[in-house]
């Protein structure tokens, strides 16, 4: 085949996953016959135009394809026919992710834990294909899947040629890499809530088949009240395993971050384990006696060890409407972490219509997060009053506020009064989402109202409340 030949079979490969994927059948019959014909050209096995075949169940059978779904789908800029081929190959291939990843059988029906399950691997393979850390395309971030020690590696669009490169096939259209998450958010979110959850969480064998992520933690921290014996048993146990996961890359975040300060105001301890030794050396090196050789040290150097001791209050105020979930479960877990280094004093308090205080549970952020009721108003201004009674001492005080800052009261009030906290000496901190997935939308007056202030709100990954904290805590 020469070039334009290709162009042509690769124009019918995308137009075939257009037809498929939105749903008109009368032209995509004859986009499905051609397809048939531009695999077999290929040597490929038809199946690989099966979106009810899983990427699993299709290596399995065609082992000799893993090569092409385990690898990232890198762009080639070579224009002889052997890379047009090779760029039309990764275009079936890319088609097949794509269309399992979204195609029709995740628009409609109800779902099973199974089909699920299969739904979480198949945009692991996606994941790969444009080479992201696992589950960082389902709004856990990089690092946040099951291989946690992979937070460093920062995002897969720059590992593959970036997203708005035709998402590595060739293709020349432009997705970002924040829609291609919201969709998917989105996109788990109503698979989940097709699921018949009650009855999955019922059975042991069908509830050890889903994978927490936070779209199920969302809608299980919504269903928990409805839920008894056997199905609330596994619901407490997906939301720990959840838990437990982001915690961990979590407190390695924090533990990179916040580090002891020195308080030279204090002598040091002068015992043999603090002697500083290249010090000492150093500020004696005139007493240097060549004759015979020898260093005459006329004062001993230490290193400086203590600590100061002044414990920070840090008051973290969360929104628990229904549109804050994935905020305040990572703010959670950041609390509890926060709370469990020496001379922090946490204060824990959730709000919608009405604020409960949390302070008691904040080393446990799984019971927090039993304890919280989703949805209803946002009193963001009675919130921020009834935490500013934890205020002891202004300047030694951190308060953390998350929350989409969309007031049920009046603005102005709410800015007025964030104005004399921060004029107290208070550490404010506005945070729009701790989150590292989909679209998030923030009040745009008060967005500019506290940048004037010179107080930006914080969106987007946790790291950058953890970087905001550590200007703050003295540990």
């Amino acid at each position: 085949m020469d070039t334009e030949q290709i162009a042509q079979r690769r124009q019918v490969v995308y137009w075939r996953l257009l037809t498929s994927m939105f749903g008109f059948s009368e032209q995509g019959a004859n986009f499905e016959h051609m397809a048939t014909e531009v695999v077999s050209e290929l040597n490929l096995p038809q199946l690989i135009l099966d979106p009810n075949i899983s990427i699993e169940n299709l290596l399995h059978r065609y082992p000799e394809l893993e090569a092409d779904f385990n690898n990232p789908i890198i762009p080639q800029d070579d224009a002889t026919p052997e890379a047009e081929t090779a760029t039309l190959r990764r275009g079936l291939v890319f088609s097949k992710l794509l269309l399992n990843a979204f195609g029709p059988n995740t628009q409609t029906g109800v779902v099973t834990a199974q089909q699920y399950a299969q739904w979480l691997k198949d945009v692991g393979f996606l994941e790969k294909a444009l080479g992201c850390p696992p589950g960082s395309l389902r709004g856990q971030g990089p690092g946040m899947g099951k291989n946690p020690g992979q937070q460093n590696q920062g995002q897969g669009s720059s590992q593959s040629g970036g997203m708005g490169a035709g998402l590595g096939t060739g293709g020349g259209f432009t997705v970002t890499e924040e829609q291609l998450r919201a969709t998917l958010k989105a996109l788990e979110g109503e698979l989940i809530h097709r699921m018949a959850l009650h009855e999955v969480l019922k059975d042991d064998r069908l509830a050890s088949q889903l994978t927490p992520s936070m779209a199920l933690v969302e809608q299980l921290l919504r269903e928990k009240a409805n839920l008894s014996g056997n199905a609330l048993k596994n619901a407490k146990r997906l939301i720990q395993e959840y838990v437990d996961e982001l915690a961990q890359v979590l407190r390695l975040q924090v533990a990179q971050a916040v580090a002891g300060k020195i308080d030279y105001s204090v002598p040091p301890k002068r015992i043999f384990r603090n002697l500083d030794l290249k010090r000492t050396i150093w500020k004696n090196l005139t007493n240097w006696n060549p004759e015979e050789q020898r260093l005459f040290v006329d004062r001993l150097y230490y290193h400086h060890t203590a600590k100061k001791k002044t414990p920070t209050r840090m008051i973290v105020v969360v929104d628990q409407s229904g549109s804050m979930v994935d905020a305040m479960v990572q703010c959670t877990i950041l609390a509890s972490i926060f709370a469990g280094l020496p001379n922090v004093d946490v204060h824990l308090l959730a709000f919608d219509t009405q604020v409960i205080d949390l302070t008691a549970w904040v080393h446990d952020p799984f019971e927090v997060l039993l304890r919280t009721q989703l949805g209803g108003g946002t009193h963001i201004y009675a919130a921020l009053v009834e935490a500013a009674q934890k205020i002891l001492e202004p300047n030694n005080t951190a308060m953390v506020l998350i929350s989409d800052f969309y007031e049920g009261g009046s603005d102005q009030v709410l800015f007025d009064y964030i104005k004399s906290l921060k004029e107290s000496g208070l550490h404010f901190i506005p945070v729009g989402a701790v989150t590292s997935s989909g679209y998030f939308s923030v009040n745009q007056w008060f967005r500019d109202k506290l940048k004037e202030l010179g107080m930006p709100i914080l969106t987007g990954s946790p790291k950058k409340l953890i970087q905001e904290l550590k200007k703050v805590i003295v540990t």
